[in-house]
């Protein structure tokens, strides 16, 4: 049996973002919290909004979560506060082991709506977790294919026009 996996969040500190080196989707906001922390505009060892698992004392697996206010939602009926899942990513050696389901349920235990863009291939983890198309609206998704996730009580705003 598994042990029960530990979603945390991650600081804001050299190791994480040296370990975040060995993620894909390593880029701008990365690059963004290292010139943070060199200008000293960050303490070392602040809150980010990344999450992780560790596997012994390796980063192995992470997410970066953001909360959306209720009046910028343009997706869920009731109008409410959602999160906003970007780079859920788990090192190719560990998956398949129930890291990205674990970062998946940490994100759904808020009881909030969600709302992610998946990466090409993705798209039967997201089934398996849960989530659905939303119904495109151009003006909205400009080109993205967002999915998204609803706790009970929650529904899809309607699109048409």
């Amino acid at each position: 049996m598994m042990t029960k996996t530990k979603v945390q969040p991650l600081l804001v500190n050299y190791k994480t973002l040296e370990e975040f080196k060995r993620f894909k989707e390593y880029g701008n906001q990365e690059l963004a919290m290292l010139e943070d922390l060199e200008s000293n505009i960050v303490e070392n060892d602040s809150e980010s909004p990344f999450f992780g698992v560790y596997y012994g004392s390796a980063l192995v697996a992470r997410m970066s979560l953001y909360r959306v206010k209720a009046k910028y939602d343009n997706y869920f009926t009731p109008a409410q506060d959602y999160l906003e899942l970007w780079k859920l990513e788990v090192l190719p050696d560990y998956r398949g082991q129930g890291y990205g389901k674990a970062l998946v349920d940490f994100a759904k235990s808020y009881e909030l709506p969600i709302k992610t863009n998946p990466r090409i291939k993705s798209h039967d983890f997201w089934a398996k977790m849960g989530f659905q198309k939303a119904n495109y609206d151009v003006e909205r998704d400009l080109g993205e294919n967002p999915l998204i996730w609803m706790p009970t009580g929650v529904e899809e705003r309607d699109v048409s026009h």
